[in-house]
């Protein structure tokens, strides 16, 4: 045994399974260990020649456990709120990580995020980010303790082209830092959306290979439940288990929309989960039935989210949201007392992540990981003593982050008196500010493109294309297909197509237009077989009009559409809307040694009749012109003779019928 250090003169709450606590009460400290804690005279009695610190009746308990944090956003707190969750992530917070995450950007973060915890009571946090080496590395420095989880998922991401390299990438971490004294690597898949079967199957056999916990997002939204449900024929949870992620020692972050089936598989898997209250509710994901799920014996935790979407890391405003949220959204008043409350802050918390053998109360023989707690403050008075629950209820109740005065952490003081020890808080808020003017500069040049907008949340071939373009109208299709049937033209490929199209118009017509087409491709049976969704930004005008009126058409950049309708809308924010829908019959064909594509339209909405209509890619004035000579010939090949030739794309024919 070294030398000991008594903490006397406190109310002691141990956070033990029976709520053990001691007034007043000693906490004796070997080293990064607690050699005991009981009452003050048992603790001095046998420890005579220790070292004492008097903490002048403060309540002494063990550190808060932050069961979810993406600590180096801090740097991205207040960049972009009161949007959806998924126009939040894809539309501003990805592009600008993938903008300006580097090491150094996750250095300066984790250090402010690191800062922030330490002053509100948590002394171990879990969390998921990219560059997770660099996490450790500040977290350590900072001497806090984390369960840190790199993340991995089928995009592109700051640290990895490929789900192939950020796996890499993280068994090297693992490999690095599994036995730290401080630091659990652990492994992150982001969520079952973004990731899939073979990603979740490699994630978990790593976890198990190593050892080590694996931390993932579950059912966060109700978007996403809908999703895995019309695209795996189940609900998420199932869709995880079965990928075997539940055999590795789990720890599922939100779990806002799961039914009770699923709370009791997530219970029978030995899954920890991490109630984000704040940031549901900021993003309005929902309400975690909470109540029900640790009446059912699941271990819940509590996290603080990113400062992205929370904006906070304040762990006292997130126990009072746990609490408030179960009793308002059951009706019962009754339900998660405090007491619970800040079990779930502590040792269910240390059980959520499965490191409560070494965290989570104060026993001997676990951590020294432990704060100080003023409770005689104006907005905490005065104390009552009638109930063995009072002071428990104080804390969650009335409690505020300044209250918290020192911070252990393995045995060694992060913050004595409100002032920590490792670190010059100004100089991080300055450094903050730097990236901050970078990335104001960064969003308000891509606001004022819609081109930029598109090619921000990836995707977009930024090289543009021109099309050689006439239609017609016909009284109906049928003719022009016989002809076509009957001909020497070859034709390469025939479609059937239900297209349903909506323009995003924008104010300044210099921004060009958005169309969002949903493509359903139509069998001989008439079953719609699949659909794809593409993005497309068309120029503001056309730019040359041929003497054969045939239109050299505007430019075009394109784009997958992986999102809904309703995010690029509340993503682009156009000031009008065009809808038109259509049934095209598509056919390539190549006549006079040049490829054309033939469409047969009817317009459904508005009911406008049928359209035949001819198009070829062109990269060239003189190709363009040669072009444009043989889609007039190829109208009088099909039989119409005499045609009025259209030289207006769909979007300004129906434009004009609207008026």
């Amino acid at each position: 045994m070294g030398k000991v250090l008594v903490l006397k003169n406190a109310i002691v709450l141990t956070m033990d399974k029976a709520l053990t606590k001691y007034e007043p009460g000693a906490v004796a400290i070997d080293g990064s260990l607690i050699a005991a804690v009981g009452n003050q005279e048992d603790i001095l009695r046998q420890f005579p020649d220790a070292e004492s610190i008097d903490c002048q009746g403060k309540v002494l308990m063990p550190g808060f456990v932050n069961t979810h944090a993406h600590i180096a956003m801090n740097l991205i707190r207040g960049f972009s709120d009161d949007l959806r969750l998924d126009v939040w992530l894809n539309g501003y917070i990805m592009p600008v990580e993938r903008e300006f995450v580097t090491p150094d950007f996750v250095r300066l973060g984790t250090k402010l995020g690191c800062a922030e915890l330490i002053k509100t009571g948590v002394t171990c946090f879990l969390d998921m980010y990219y560059f997770e080496d660099v996490v450790a590395e500040a977290t350590a420095a900072m001497g806090l303790r984390g369960v840190l989880s790199q993340t991995v998922m089928k995009y592109p991401s700051p640290d990895a082209h490929s789900f192939e390299e950020s796996l890499e990438y993280c068994r090297t971490f693992i490999k690095k830092w599994k036995g730290h004294e401080l630091i659990t690597p652990s492994v992150g898949p982001h969520a079952p959306y973004t990731t899939g079967e073979e990603i979740l199957k490699a994630t978990k056999d790593l976890a198990l290979e190593y050892d080590v916990p694996l931390h993932i997002h579950i059912s966060e939204t109700a978007q996403e439940v809908e999703a895995m449900r019309n695209e795996k024929g189940m609900p998420v949870v199932p869709f995880v288990k079965k990928q075997g992620v539940f055999e590795a020692k789990t720890i599922a972050a939100h779990c806002v929309h799961i039914d009770e089936g699923e709370m009791r598989t997530l219970e029978h898997s030995h899954v920890g989960v991490a109630h984000n209250p704040s940031s549901n509710l900021k993003l309005a994901s929902g309400i975690a039935p909470v109540t029900r799920m640790l009446e059912l014996g699941l271990k819940v935790g509590i996290g603080t989210d990113g400062t992205a979407s929370n904006n906070d890391l304040d762990f006292f405003e997130e126990m009072r949201l746990a609490s408030f949220l179960a009793k308002g959204s059951s009706g019962d008043p009754t339900v998660v007392p405090a007491q619970q409350t800040l079990e779930m802050a502590t040792r269910i918390g240390a059980e959520a992540i499965h490191m409560d053998n070494q965290i989570g109360s104060l026993e001997a023989g676990k951590k020294a990981d432990l704060i100080l707690v003023e409770i005689r403050t104006l907005h905490n008075s005065p104390s009552f003593k009638h109930s063995e629950y009072g002071i428990y209820a104080q804390l969650v109740y009335a409690g505020k982050s300044t209250d918290v005065s020192d911070v252990m952490v393995n045995g060694k003081w992060l913050m004595r008196e409100h002032a920590l020890l490792a670190v010059n808080e100004k100089e991080l808020i300055e450094q903050s500010q730097v990236y901050a003017a970078k990335m104001d500069a960064f969003i308000i040049s891509r606001e004022k493109s819609v081109l930029s907008k598109l090619i921000a949340i990836g995707g977009a071939s930024q090289e543009e294309s021109f099309e050689v373009q006439a239609k017609v109208a016909i009284p109906d299709r049928e003719k022009v297909i016989e002809r076509l049937e009957n001909s020497p033209i070859n034709v390469k490929r025939k479609r059937h197509y239900r297209e349903y199209d909506t323009y995003f118009n924008f104010e300044n017509s210099d921004e060009g237009t958005v169309r969002f087409r949903e493509d359903h491709f139509v069998e001989a049976d008439g079953k719609v077989s699949h659909v794809r969704s593409r993005l497309t930004l068309i120029g503001p005008s056309r730019e040359h009009h041929y003497p054969q009126d045939v239109l050299l058409s505007r430019s075009r950049y394109l784009a997958p559409a992986t999102q809904s309708l309703r995010f690029y809308r509340e993503y682009f924010k156009p000031d009008s809307e065009i809808e038109i829908e259509k049934d095209r019959l598509r056919f390539l064909v190549e006549f006079e040694d040049e490829e054309f594509f033939i469409n047969l339209d009817q317009i459904v909405k508005p009911d406008m009749g049928n359209f035949l209509e001819i198009k070829s890619t062109t990269w060239s004035m003189r190709d363009a012109e040669e072009k444009s000579e043989k889609i007039v010939k190829l109208i009088e090949f099909l039989g119409i003779t005499q045609p009025e030739k259209i030289c207006k794309d769909y979007l300004e024919l129906v434009e004009d019928y609207l008026q």
